[in-house]
């Protein structure tokens, strides 16, 4: 898949995880106790955050995840239309997760967010080889968010 320094693939946005009757059960328990809780205190703003944000989360968790095109070349990593040049990250380095890996890439500005790509493993080598050619690589953990979001299963 390496043509003149481009190394092409294909993976999900983000991991899903299975989700059972339970977990649904258990959101619709919160979402009905921080409603009450929001009009017993008279919060009605805080009553109709409640609203939405539990069916945007119930409308994300159905959701399933787009096929993502990434190209890989000289001028950075291209996903989809969108380019990430080389000169906007630091560093990077590797997670895996249940037999999922991915690259993530640190950025250099102090509260830009990190991005995460996934990979398959096949191709893992040459991948992780092209960034450590442009980028130093160092060790990364999950951050708080990521541990938060693989608890609730999102």
């Amino acid at each position: 898949m390496a043509k003149d320094g481009i190394v092409n693939w294909e993976a999900y946005e983000y991991v899903t995880r299975d989700k059972h009757a339970g977990w649904y059960i258990g959101l619709a328990v919160i979402g009905i106790g921080l409603s009450a809780l929001a009009i017993w205190l008279g919060q009605w703003t805080f009553l109709a955050l409640i609203v939405v944000s539990i069916f945007a989360l119930v409308v994300y968790t159905l959701r399933p995840p787009r096929m993502l095109h990434y190209s890989l070349s000289d001028k950075g990593l291209s996903e989809g239309n969108k380019l990430y040049s080389f000169k906007e990250f630091k560093s990077f380095g590797v997670l895996s997760e249940d037999k999922r890996f991915s690259i993530v890439l640190i950025p250099k500005k102090r509260f830009s967010p990190r991005v995460t790509v996934y990979f398959p493993e096949a191709q893992g080598e040459q991948i992780v080889d092209m960034f450590g050619e442009r980028l130093p690589m160092e060790p990364v953990k999950s951050d708080l968010l990521d541990k938060l979001v693989k608890f609730l299963r999102i």
